[in-house]
């Protein structure tokens, strides 16, 4: 969704959405970092460092409501407005975007449980928490490269590495 020639580029601190303010649009980082922090009665808490290429403010392009947090640069940051009628254009264009969307929306939000778990008086420590990634499970999503899974045959029960189907092969083997 990004472009080298599009966005606004802001200064260390400058706020780029605030806590409690109607959205309309979300947004891409495309060079630097971001903070957010919730603002409460007992001052500003950081929740999260955003990375180039995290994307937030996504709510507001499903519901119309103010915004969870404020977002501010840390140091000089790029960042692109994507507005609905443009996400949505660009969803019709390329489909995967909306799953890599659901997926992000889900690691945030399977995150988001295990420090809620964590908070809870008598809660399941977070190393036991079925919704925590694992090491083991983050690396296989940075992965996902086909030839690193492992297949078995279901007749013989044989396992080996790559993406082609045993059987498929097996059959035209016997061919020749």
């Amino acid at each position: 969704m990004s472009s080298a020639g599009l966005g606004k580029t802001y200064a260390d601190g400058e706020v780029i959405v605030r806590q409690g303010e109607t959205g309309d649009c979300m947004f891409a980082i495309q060079k630097g970092q971001l903070e957010v922090v919730k603002h409460s009665k007992d001052g500003e808490a950081r929740v999260a460092v955003l990375e180039e290429g995290e994307i937030f403010g996504e709510m507001a392009i499903f519901e119309r409501e103010v915004r969870s947090a404020t977002v501010r640069a840390l140091g000089e940051a790029r960042v692109l407005t994507v507005d609905k009628k443009t996400f949505l254009r660009r969803i019709q264009e390329d489909p995967s975007l909306a799953f890599n969307l659901v997926q992000m929306m889900s690691r945030r939000i399977r995150r988001l449980s295990g420090e809620i778990a964590d908070l809870r008086p008598g809660s399941v420590p977070r190393s036991q928490d079925t919704l925590a990634l694992t090491e083991a499970e983050r690396q296989i999503e940075r992965r996902k490269r086909p030839d690193r899974r492992v297949n078995s045959d279901r007749r013989t029960g044989e396992r080996r590495r790559g993406t082609e189907r045993r059987g498929v092969a097996s059959a035209s083997a016997k061919k020749d």
